[in-house]
């Protein structure tokens, strides 16, 4: 099982190895898929991964309008709807908000960890999640598009 958010969020962990990484991955991903990874685009991905809270599209555009100053809503939708498409974003459809992918250009359905209190959210890629949810849509004769679980709770680190 694959993690990243709340707890390595508030430990040790090195934001701007995470941040380049994730940048890395998107430009080799997209070479070989041949989607164009502009340098607007590059950044809202940026701009995202930034931190471990999902953020808004609004907030995407308040950070982006700093370095871009003729940045619109529609350039940031059309910027985020890239990213989605090319899985290396997720949506958090609870919060309406944007998360980076911890496992970019793998197949994998968003399962979500997301502190109520403090806002971090961790992405958990469990692969027993995967199949036990394609086995409930099975048995009910149902194809299922996208399989998104968010669960909302307290984190380490709130509870503490």
């Amino acid at each position: 099982m694959a993690a990243r958010g709340a707890a390595q969020a508030h430990t040790s962990h090195n934001h701007r190895a995470c941040i380049d990484d994730a940048l890395a991955t998107a430009r080799t991903l997209c070479e070989q898929r041949g989607a164009q990874l502009t340098p607007l685009r590059e950044k809202v991905l940026q701009i995202v991964w930034k931190s471990h809270k999902p953020m808004g599209a609004y907030d995407v555009l308040d950070e982006l309008s700093r370095s871009h100053k003729s940045a619109r809503p529609p350039t940031v939708y059309r910027a985020l709807d890239f990213l989605m498409g090319e899985g290396l974003i997720h949506k958090i459809e609870s919060l309406n908000a944007y998360l980076g992918c911890i496992e970019a250009g793998a197949p994998h359905s968003g399962q979500f960890l997301i502190c109520r209190q403090c806002g971090a959210t961790e992405e958990i890629v469990d692969p027993r999640l995967e199949t036990a949810l394609e086995a409930v849509a099975g048995r009910a004769r149902f194809k299922a598009e996208r399989k998104i679980v968010e669960i909302s709770g307290v984190c380490v680190r709130c509870v503490s």
